[in-house]
């Protein structure tokens, strides 16, 4: 399980200074992230370790993680902004 200092950490980290994933991991961070199944929160902190530049180009679904992990976690917060 992750602390509050883990939270505020982890929360940072989501500030990219790209606004585009700025929208998707901060809000994704603050609302979603503590109900995340203990995997999937191991899987975000994966997902927090990649360049910005593969983030982009992956939320912009131009191309796929090879890392199923990361592929995941991709697709769980894309579905959360895009449902459907």
């Amino acid at each position: 399980m992750y602390s509050e200092d883990d939270i505020r950490r982890l929360t940072w980290q989501c500030r990219r200074g790209m606004l585009e994933l700025d929208v998707l991991l901060v809000p994704f961070m603050q609302e979603a992230f503590a109900d995340l199944p203990e995997e999937d929160q191991t899987r975000f902190v994966k997902l927090l370790e990649c360049e910005d530049q593969d983030l982009f180009v992956w939320f912009m679904q131009r191309s796929e993680p090879e890392n199923a992990d990361i592929k995941r976690m991709i697709d769980i917060i894309l579905e959360r902004v895009q449902p459907g």
